[in-house]
């Protein structure tokens, strides 16, 4: 077969233009990288060999390979693994197969420092091996198949692919290295990378020397052996080589469960929040083994998603060495394992919260949205769980939890009171809030979209009702005013019986664009406000279903607009509606208003044209006056 010519996707050449530059702080990082592949491909063809154990070809004995040739300036990284097909190589090697993957390119800076960071959560071990070489190939042969294949690549934009010669299963990588890349042709050199970064990996890293192997690792699993005796830099490049992530392990969850049912657990929360944590299939990356032979990072019955921010393993010594992924899911074994690592990590979670409030607001920034999933998911956990959850508020700077925010609930205030969106600083202007505020009556800012659908799932937290201050009337008047509000002078409202005429104006002339208009007890300094009428959906969710583009929602349900009966604007409006010669200001007023209640909502108006015509009349008539 003629070799081929590929060239790299367009998200792959720009991780490569990055790793080409030394990204990395430490180039031996490469070698953890290539290793930890090698290794991840034995683990693979094991389990399937447990089923076909023809697919091993004669062998069972797994290892990693190193080697030298200091005449050809090349080191080699080979393992007995699964191997790759020529479709495989294609789409493993030459694109990114990973949702997001746009997202994270259009992130790259060209700033060092905040790329390395990018590229850290993303994990692109492979490319790591152009940061050293002039030119990487790859000879791989797939177990079962019969066809060897090579392919080759300068790292400036395409790669080859090409049959190749080779008699045995797995994948030996050859990096042509660099100028003044020397220091990988040494093999002491070589060996204290294998000790500071894969002396854990639980098959032999061996170095070839002709026929002469050294075993360079202690090849133990790390979770088999005593707590005590593992190191925190051990844990840590473990969890390197399991996350394939740079970042440091925010803490680490390492025990051992005994009695009927036993299994080890080696957990591991990042410091840094994986680029994938919201691809939309909501996989966890938490490898099972049993009795030490890795079976699948794909057992979703092992951990909730909301969990999926878990890297690391959990090794079972009762279950059975050939469970199938399919039997995995309804094994009750494995839902027993699952609520013991859901109750431990809650608990984990439970100890920092309450011992370093710091180091967890740290935590909750970068997997709080996550965690809240298991509010609305998980019933049995729905406790614990919202004791986890922090939120920002209009009241003390920071994070608060529920428990703090009740403490501080006003006299006569009964319901806590929330508001939904995207932007902090958004949320924090929204008009909304203004009679909230004046009365020191705080509100929580909930910015995540899981809070759409926590909350009314939930309903109330210790009998204290969840209230949106977008959505039905306020009434708060039974709410004390705020001590430093009490001695202010109230602005004069519009008369009454004026009020009754404007309000009968602005209905006529806005029609069914809005679905009422009425005095509003929540503003004290903007003219208007749109609100949801009690019963209907809540704004900040039908926005968040809008922008997904649910089709089932037909048009805008319209909004109650509140005016503010004590605003200047607001009172001349009203003086307006006893003139019957001022209807069409009126009438042009009315949707201005309207369409200012929008912006402040963050929504567009529906009629740019006329909104400009609209302003320019009446600044035009205001000008002249």
């Amino acid at each position: 077969m003629a070799k081929e010519k590929f060239p790299f996707q367009a998200e792959v050449s720009r991780v490569l233009q990055i790793v080409a530059r030394s990204l990395y702080s430490h180039k031996e990082i490469f070698l953890r990288e290539l290793i930890s592949n090698a290794s991840d491909a034995c683990d693979r063809l094991r389990y399937l060999a447990l089923t076909d154990p023809s697919l091993l070809g004669g062998g069972d004995t797994f290892k990693v390979t190193l080697g030298i040739d200091a005449s050809e300036r090349t080191l080699t990284v080979a393992d007995n693994g699964i191997g790759m097909s020529r479709d495989e190589l294609v789409e493993n090697l030459g694109t990114v197969a990973r949702s997001g993957t746009q997202g994270f390119v259009d992130q790259l800076t060209g700033d060092e420092k905040k790329d390395m960071a990018l590229i850290g959560q993303f994990g692109v071990g492979f490319y790591s091996a152009f940061m050293v070489s002039r030119k990487v190939e790859v000879t791989t042969r797939k177990a079962g198949d019969e066809t060897a294949w090579l392919w080759t690549s300068d790292g400036k934009g395409e790669f080859t692919i090409a049959e190749a010669d080779r008699a045995h299963l797995g994948t030996t990588i050859t990096l042509h290295l660099a100028k003044g890349e020397d220091e990988f042709l040494d093999r002491s050199r070589l060996e204290s990378i294998v000790k500071a970064y894969s002396d854990h990996v639980a098959i032999p890293i061996v170095f070839a020397d002709g026929e002469v192997e050294d075993t360079l690792n202690t090849a133990s699993a790390i979770w088999t052996r005593p707590k005590g005796e593992v190191t925190d830099d051990q844990l840590n490049e473990f969890y390197h080589h399991v996350a394939h992530a740079l970042d440091a392990p925010w803490h680490v969850i390492f025990n051992r469960v005994e009695g009927v049912l036993a299994y080890t657990n080696l957990l591991f929360i990042p410091s840094a929040r994986p680029f994938d944590l919201f691809d939309p299939d909501r996989r966890h990356r938490v490898k099972l083994y049993v009795k030490r032979v890795f079976i699948t990072d794909q057992a979703e019955a092992l951990l909730p998603s909301y969990l999926r921010f878990l890297r690391g393993i959990v090794d079972s010594e009762d279950l059975a060495l050939n469970i199938s992924r399919e039997s995995i899911q309804h094994d009750p074994k494995i839902a027993r394992i699952r609520s013991g690592l859901v109750k431990r990590t809650l608990g984990e979670l439970k100890k920092k919260a309450d011992k370093e409030a710091d180091a967890y607001a740290a935590f909750w920034k970068n997997f709080g949205a996550v965690l809240k999933e298991g509010i609305y998911e998980d019933f049995a956990n729905r406790e614990a769980i919202l004791a986890l959850s922090r939120f920002h508020s209009t009241g003390p700077e920071g994070l608060t939890s529920l428990d703090d925010y009740v403490g501080r609930m006003k006299d006569g205030q009964d319901a806590i009171y929330t508001i939904t969106g995207e932007d902090l600083d958004v949320l924090r202007r929204s008009p909304q809030l203004e009679g909230f505020k004046a009365r020191g009556v705080e509100v929580l800012l909930l910015n995540d979209a899981i809070d759409e659908f926590w909350i009314p799932a939930v309903g109330a937290y210790k009998e204290k009702p969840f209230k949106s201050v977008t959505q039905g009337s306020a009434d708060l008047s039974k709410i004390a005013d705020a001590p430093e509000a009490a001695g202010e002078t109230p602005e004069r409202a519009a008369e009454p019986a004026a009020l009754v005429r404007l309000i009968a104006a602005l209905k006529d002339a806005l029609g069914d664009a809005v679905k009422d208009v009425r005095t509003s007890e929540r503003l004290t300094e903007s003219p208007t406000c749109l609100v949801a009428d009690e019963g209907d959906m809540d704004m900040g969710l039908e926005r968040m279903l809008r922008r997904h583009r649910d089709s089932t929602l037909g048009n805008t349900t319209p909004r109650v607009l509140e005016i503010n009966p004590a605003h200047a604007l607001i009172r001349r409006l009203a003086e307006l509606a006893e003139r019957e010669d001022d209807a069409e200001a009126l009438g042009d007023s009315a949707h201005l208003l309207l369409d200012q209640a929008r912006i402040a909502e963050g929504e567009p108006v529906p009629d740019p044209g006329a909104f400009a015509r609209r302003l320019a009349s009446i600044m035009e008539k205001g000008l002249a006056a």
